[in-house]
């Protein structure tokens, strides 16, 4: 870690952002996370800065075998499906669909390490979730890594449809699914999740939570990764997922 990083500074560039709905066109000397353990000081920071309770997380990996990375997500952020949210609001924002995860037991602060099949044996219900994903900074996605990663690994909001029981037979490396805005294709070819098996993620984000003296509270929503790609709607609109055994979730875009 460098001596200069101040993550609390960060946050609270990430806080004025978010409050006066502006972009940052560079960060100060200090306030620049060099690596991923300043950039996830600064996702706490960030949480703090905001009095914000921790309502999900996010995780994803780039492949099948591919390091893990994720981001805890404020409560108000975390919409159930219908929501009704202003593009506006967000400056330019992708849409993604997911498979989320909800969790039927806490996992307390230092505990662990927890194995795949003690947090697999913890999903109380599994999700259709469109992620709006949107970043602090004017550049985006011409961004530093680490910075993307600081500012909650682009979160711009989660919208999460009903769940249902957790199968372990259903097929979560490739789901049939459809995701449309306003009736239209938001994205052609076959999904896949680039972390390949999602589950294989969740176990990390547990561990890494109570690790870093985060609880993981019942009825946490872990959303896994896109399976379609990034999509930027040009005007307001209605997204829809449809994953097949599972509830649609629906996004109004005003």
């Amino acid at each position: 870690m460098s001596a200069a990083f101040d993550a609390d500074a960060l946050a609270r560039l990430f806080v004025e952002a978010r409050a006066h709905r502006a972009k940052l066109d560079a960060l100060p000397h200090g306030a620049r996370p060099a690596n991923a353990d300043e950039a996830y000081l600064a996702q706490e920071a960030t949480l703090r800065a905001l009095r914000a309770d921790i309502g999900g997380w996010k995780v994803g990996a780039k492949s099948a075998d591919g390091p893990i990375q994720g981001a805890p997500l404020p409560a108000d952020g975390v919409h159930a499906s219908g929501a009704r949210l202003s593009r506006e609001a967000f400056g330019k924002a992708g849409l993604e669909l997911e498979v989320a995860f909800r969790l039927g037991r806490r996992f307390e602060p230092g505990s662990g390490p927890y194995r795949d099949e003690e947090v697999l044996a913890a999903i109380e219900s599994v999700h259709a979730a469109i992620e709006v994903v949107a970043s602090r900074f004017a550049a985006w996605p011409d961004v530093e890594k680490p910075w993307q990663l600081a500012d909650l690994q682009n979160h711009g909001a989660l919208i999460v449809g009903e769940g249902v029981p957790y199968d372990a037979a259903f097929p979560f490396v490739s789901p049939a699914m459809t995701f449309t805005f306003d009736g239209a294709a938001l994205f052609q070819g076959d999904p896949a999740n680039p972390a390949g098996d999602p589950r294989r993620l969740l176990a990390w984000t547990v561990n890494h939570s109570v690790s870093r003296g985060l609880a993981v509270e019942r009825g946490t929503v872990l959303t896994a990764g896109t399976y379609t790609g990034l999509a930027f709607p040009a005007a307001p609109g209605t997204a829809v997922g449809r994953i097949e055994g599972l509830p649609a979730v629906e996004l109004h875009f005003a």
